[in-house]
């Protein structure tokens, strides 16, 4: 494969969570088959901790280097993956130079500020739209997230599909020993966070253990208030594929995710889940099948401690970080598509 591309992200490690576990994935598999490719991040500028968010880097006065960056890799293709400081700079060179750009959206900022901040959410997305408006094509992950943008005035023509995928042979039903704790053992996987609602799981009255893997700035809040429940902190690895193989029930009370890989983590270690009826899991999983959506959530746990693992496990090997990374190369426009030349 003879291409360039330059990836620009503000969403990378040490942060634990989707859209870098997507970005991971893809630029290594990209790799593996000869792209050449410049990822962009945050560990390469000076940087200040995001508000209400330190383990979030928001990077400084980055558009010299931003634009140094690019014009020395004469990309062929350029993808911003985030709304934040360097997908700003990245954006401010595409305009400035005339170039085409795709852009993907993964994160309901809009419901995040909303939530921390009581900022409208109109507000937002209009925020959100200008950023978007300009590229060529915009990367989503399921119909749902596109019709949602859709209603928010986003060009709905400009929507392509940039799926998800699973490592299916780190995550895969292991040893439910593992953990000895009483059962049945619900678990709860990402960050630690008001966004992720977890306290709808905490506060559910069922049987077992409640497990929380994870780490957030709402961690020390949980934790002094939920002292029964089993706070691990950040697992990585095969650490956290043996942690996740020996939940009895994944509990994913997120009604602001517009995916969840994680429950792509949980089918294939053969473990259901129990969710709310909303975008994410209801593009994920197949209800009654792999999954419960239900609007109470508790239902939703007790209904998924009856089905099938197996059914689970076969549902995740549909998904591949291949065919992610085939949509993603798929779904890219060249640069010069506007025949305009680099001009600074």
């Amino acid at each position: 494969m003879n291409v360039k591309i330059a990836f620009i992200t503000d969403a990378w490690h040490p942060q634990i969570n989707g859209v870098v576990t997507t970005i991971d994935n893809t630029c290594n598999t990209l790799k593996a088959q000869g792209a050449e490719i410049l990822l962009i991040t945050p560990d390469q500028f000076n940087t200040i901790p995001c508000p209400s968010y330190p383990s979030i880097k928001l990077s400084l006065f980055c558009y010299p280097k931003v634009k140094r960056l690019l014009k020395a890799f004469a990309p062929q293709h350029i993808h911003i993956a985030t709304e934040g400081p360097l997908g700003l700079a990245a954006r401010k060179y595409c305009l400035k130079n005339k170039l085409a750009f795709t852009t993907s959206f993964h994160t309901l900022f809009a419901e995040y500020v909303n939530l921390r901040f009581k900022i409208p959410l109109s507000w937002g997305y209009r925020a959100l739209s200008w950023f978007h408006q300009p590229a060529k094509q915009i990367m989503v992950a399921t119909p749902q997230v596109e019709r949602d943008l859709a209603g928010w005035g986003f060009t709905q023509e400009k929507f392509v599909r940039w799926s998800r995928g699973v490592d299916i042979e780190r995550f895969k039903p292991g040893n439910k020993h593992f953990l000895d704790y009483p059962r049945p053992i619900s678990m709860y996987v990402g960050r630690v966070a008001i966004e992720k609602n977890i306290e709808a799981f905490l506060n559910l009255t069922i049987p077992g253990t409640k497990v929380v893997v994870g780490d957030g700035p709402q961690l020390k809040e949980l934790r002094d208030k939920f002292p029964e429940v089993i706070f691990t902190g950040f697992k990585i690895g095969q650490e956290l594929a043996d942690y996740m193989a020996a939940a009895d029930v994944f509990v994913f009370p997120s009604k602001t995710d517009t995916f969840g890989i994680v429950m792509l983590d949980a089918l294939a270690s053969g473990v259901p889940v129990a969710a709310y009826p909303v975008q994410g899991p209801m593009d994920v999983l197949i209800d009654n099948h792999t999954g419960c959506l239900r609007e109470d959530l508790e239902v939703a746990f007790y209904d998924a401690l009856n089905l099938n693992s197996h059914h689970c496990r076969e549902q995740a090997l549909n998904y591949s970080w291949q065919n992610c990374s085939k949509q993603f190369l798929n779904n890219l426009v060249p640069i010069k598509e506007l025949t305009i030349p680099l001009s600074s």
